[in-house]
């Protein structure tokens, strides 16, 4: 039986406040240190979502992102009517992230937000790529049943490594609007971020979409718990 909203809702505010803190953290703390490298950075936003995704995703599916949110609503995998619940709680979640990182380490690296390395056009493609790719793995290992479900937390937890790995130096590698939201909204610095909110959405929209058109005319079951 599926968990009532607002209990989904604290499983997605939980898992994203998890992701903003460590992944944020992980900035912070290299930006001091250099202990970590851009691998360690990219590694624990990969790991944080991979055990998030372990810990809630029997409850709410384990979004974590409002462009996963929107692209799932667009697919019909998920019920529209939910979508602002979901994304207020991730939202909310990020938020708190921020203020706990500049609680522990200060205004230090921004407290991680994400900011274009190059020009804005470069952003944004890179933003909706990384989202596109990241969704279609989403799509693959949560709706199809002939992917190995056990997996699903290594895939994509590792596909946010792998995108953070190559993307990060380009634009952040956000492919989240909440994760961006939280640092940005702390830290009272705007400049850019509309980038962060809108290129994700589009790109995951875009890689769901993809993975509908390759996997079959099979009706997909939903990714619910």
């Amino acid at each position: 039986m599926k968990p009532p909203l607002l209990q989904r809702a604290g499983a997605e505010l939980i898992g994203t406040y998890a992701l903003v803190t460590a992944g944020c953290g992980a900035i912070m703390v290299n930006s001091t240190t250099n202990a970590l490298t851009h691998l360690g950075i990219a590694g624990v936003f990969g790991l944080v979502i991979m055990v998030m995704i372990i810990a809630t995703g029997h409850i709410s599916g384990a979004h974590f992102n409002p462009a996963v949110t929107v692209a799932f609503a667009m697919t019909r995998h998920f019920p529209w009517r939910d979508v602002p619940v979901y994304v207020l709680g991730q939202s909310l979640g990020a938020v708190a992230g921020g203020l706990t990182v500049r609680a522990m380490l200060g205004m230090v690296a921004q407290l991680g937000l994400t900011r274009p390395a190059g020009s804005t056009s470069q952003a944004i493609v890179a933003e909706v790529v990384l989202s596109a790719l990241l969704m279609f793995v989403i799509v693959a290992v949560a709706t199809d049943t002939r992917a190995e479900g056990q997996l699903a937390a290594l895939a994509i937890g590792g596909t946010v490594a792998l995108n953070a790995l190559w993307g990060g130096p380009i634009s952040g590698a956000s492919m989240n609007p909440a994760r961006s939201l939280g640092p940005a909204l702390v830290a009272g610095i705007w400049h850019d971020q509309w980038i962060y909110l809108g290129a994700p959405v589009i790109g995951a929209v875009i890689g769901a979409c993809a993975y509908k058109l390759v996997r079959g005319p099979k009706e997909p079951i939903q990714w619910t718990p």
